[in-house]
């Protein structure tokens, strides 16, 4: 009997407390809330980008999930050099792959399918461009995203020769890396070398032995650069570089101090821009540094 009573105080007092909320009548307690997760939708439309410090064409490729060369086609100053970023520059960015294209007289929606190499459904079927019919006609100067448009490209390589020295030393053609950084660009289509962050003034090594065939001031697009022949059809180039201490016909070894890491010429923060070429052509340098 004692037993029940003490059951019914016991519940007497809960009620007095607040009924069932075994913490007291004035305690708060965070209901549970369900988390939602937001998905991320493809953008609809075209924006414009400012540049900011340190931005490559290839992180904000990545960045608004469109193709590098995307934002090249969609931007003249940038077409055959992506290098030509500037700090401030504004950007036009699409929201799919594909080119931007400006109409001109005599277009038609063949046409501009047939020349980016995409079927003509895929240039009507796109929402933004408006067009509802293959035969609609075409206002000079209205602009259409081709999606999955492509435009041919030729790769320009500047060739750097000179007589080399009698004393002129040769490479081992087993690179070393240049500097020990963040590689902040890779390899790709339009950016024949990759891009490495580092402190400016940081020291830039030869990455074998051969000798200088190129020191100074680049038309360009590269800054303060230094361009290496290493006499078995190999060269490397370092660009961007805040100063350097060779010349053109000086010997060098591998691992020796050749320059600065800088933000000359077209740069939007400092870092190195390495280049290997094999008999005239681009190649991969993360294929041939260990």
């Amino acid at each position: 009997m004692s037993v029940t009573n003490e059951v019914a105080n016991t519940d007497a007092e809960l009620e007095a407390r607040g009924g069932n909320n075994y913490f007291g009548r004035d305690t708060l307690i965070r209901n549970a809330i369900p988390f939602t997760q937001i998905p991320d939708r493809p953008r609809l439309d075209v924006i414009t980008y400012t540049v900011a410090l340190g931005d490559t064409v290839f992180d904000l490729s990545q960045r608004f999930h469109v193709s590098p060369e995307t934002i090249l086609w969609a931007n003249a100053s940038l077409e055959d050099n992506p290098d030509l970023l500037r700090l401030g520059q504004k950007l036009v960015v699409l929201p799919v792959s594909g080119v931007y294209h400006k109409v001109v007289k005599g277009d038609t929606v063949t046409s501009i399918a047939k020349k980016y190499k995409v079927p003509a459904s895929a240039v009507v079927g796109y929402p933004l461009n408006q067009l509802t019919d293959i035969n609609q006609p075409l206002a000079v100067g209205r602009m259409l995203i081709v999606p999955g448009g492509e435009k041919p490209y030729v790769a320009k390589v500047v060739n750097y020769t000179t007589t080399a020295p009698s004393s002129a030393r040769k490479g081992t053609g087993a690179l070393a890396w240049p500097i020990r950084a963040q590689i902040t660009q890779r390899f790709w289509s339009r950016h024949p070398g990759i891009d490495l962050a580092a402190p400016a003034g940081s020291s830039v090594k030869a990455a074998d032995s051969g000798y200088v065939v190129a020191a100074g001031w680049s038309p360009y697009g590269y800054g303060f650069h230094v361009v290496i022949d290493h006499g078995n059809q190999m060269q490397t180039l370092y660009a961007h570089l805040s100063k350097f201490n060779v010349k053109v016909g000086d010997s060098v070894t591998r691992g020796q101090i050749i320059g600065n890491v800088g933000s000359t010429g077209n740069s939007t923060g400092p870092h190195l821009h390495f280049e290997v070429r094999v008999r005239g052509a681009h190649r991969n340098p993360l294929s041939m540094l260990p």
